[in-house]
């Protein structure tokens, strides 16, 4: 949801190498551990860990972000929301943090959220349903492994190349070991007002458009316009730099984006949603994605 930016990932990977798909991966299949580089960690969230990621959340979304807290998540202040029961939760921690008193003490400093196809089914479907009809997208795709990515966010003091590359080398490695075929999910731009945001959905709709095989709308009654400008009416560049980091880094890697956008009140946003196929991520992302760190390699 919050602007972050991809750099990298952590296990060895082949383009031209088709991987054989298990019956049925499992998280216990995974390694609690994804990675370890300097003095943070990558791991899958267990217990308690999530609710901390929920407090993660809250900092950066309500009390930086502006969103605003509703009923348990105000007085608890985390950031709590009924999908987090049966999602799986990215974590990056720096293992060096220290606490008031001097001691050391872990600190959780990034987090994703990641809602696979099989697992959504089970639970009543995807968070993005709310907002978008991916109905049709499913159905298009029948045999195709889905994966939903949300609620990403990284702690203000540590929002590094380092961090951010972390986050994302532990997602791509989660992604390897379920063979996921699509990443998707809402992207957000700050703000509520469509006119405000004209330059950047207009240059979403006419640069990054989906084709029709991957193309989803909002649900009914629920679409905002985003082709206040013409094609060739704005600076093309002025347009690319008006989005979000996040959303500037998944174009990087080949996204596309539906027709329509939705307003998120609670958040102060309007979402677009996102589609990468992982067979159309440009090849020179994917070969460093599963480049190899001595330092991930020794974890």
């Amino acid at each position: 949801m919050w602007p972050i930016e991809p750099f990298g990932a952590v296990i060895p990977f082949s383009p031209g190498r088709r991987l054989l798909r298990p019956k049925r991966a499992t998280l216990g299949d995974l390694p609690r551990v994804l990675g370890r580089w300097g003095d943070f960690e990558i791991r899958i969230a267990r217990g308690k860990e999530i609710r901390k990621a929920q407090r993660l959340r809250y900092k950066v979304f309500y009390e930086e972000g502006g969103a605003t807290a509703h009923g348990h998540s105000a007085l608890v202040r985390r950031d709590i929301c009924p999908f987090d029961k049966f999602c799986d939760h990215l974590l990056i921690v720096d293992l060096t943090a220290r606490n008031a008193f001097g001691r050391v003490k872990p600190k959780i400093v990034g987090t994703y959220r990641l809602l696979r196809g099989e697992v959504a089914a089970e639970h009543g479907g995807f968070y993005s349903e709310g907002e978008f009809d991916i109905a049709p997208l499913l159905a298009r795709h029948a045999g195709k492994r889905f994966l939903e990515l949300g609620r990403s966010c990284v702690h203000a003091k540590y929002r590094s190349k380092r961090v951010i590359e972390l986050l994302w080398r532990g997602l791509w490695t989660y992604a390897q070991h379920y063979h996921v075929d699509v990443l998707f999910g809402c992207a957000s731009l700050p703000g509520t007002n469509p006119l405000a945001l004209a330059l950047p959905l207009s240059f979403l709709h006419h640069h990054a458009s989906a084709e029709a095989d991957w193309q989803v709308r909002p649900r009914q009654g629920r679409a905002v316009a985003m082709d206040a400008l013409d094609e060739g009416t704005f600076d093309k560049r002025k347009g690319l730099a008006a989005l979000p980091p996040l959303i500037k880094a998944y174009l990087r890697v080949g996204a596309k984006f539906g027709e329509g956008a939705v307003i998120d009140p609670q958040f102060g946003t309007i979402d677009v949603f996102t589609v990468m196929p992982v067979a159309e991520i440009e090849q020179r992302y994917i070969a460093y994605y599963g480049g190899e760190t001595s330092e991930s390699a020794a974890a």
